[in-house]
């Protein structure tokens, strides 16, 4: 049994959330997205980009492999997110011509 008084402080970020508009904590979470995969990009993983919807909205599938650790994740990007992510030097240099399927 947990002792009166005990909470975890990292869960009081976001206890407020719940208060804000839609619209705003979705911004916040695919910003949360964006740096997760700038920060895996950067540390190094092959990366594949392809386009898999074109109509009505363009969406793409990013896959990032990890092999030292074992680890894949995919990821489903509408067109705006992706080009914010690709707006960072450090990602753009990771992701090679190749990787950008059309």
């Amino acid at each position: 049994m947990r002792p009166p008084g005990a909470y975890k402080i990292s869960a009081r970020a976001r206890t407020f959330e719940a208060l804000q508009h839609p619209s705003l904590r979705s911004a916040r979470r695919v910003r949360r997205i964006l740096d997760s995969l700038r920060t895996e990009i950067v540390e190094g993983g092959e990366v594949r980009i392809r386009r898999v919807i074109k109509d009505p909205r363009e969406v793409f599938r990013l896959e990032l492999e990890m092999p030292a650790l074992g680890y894949q994740r995919v990821t489903l990007l509408d067109r705006e997110s992706l080009e914010a992510l690709l707006k960072a030097d450090d990602v753009l240099a990771r992701v090679s011509a190749s990787a950008l399927g059309g």
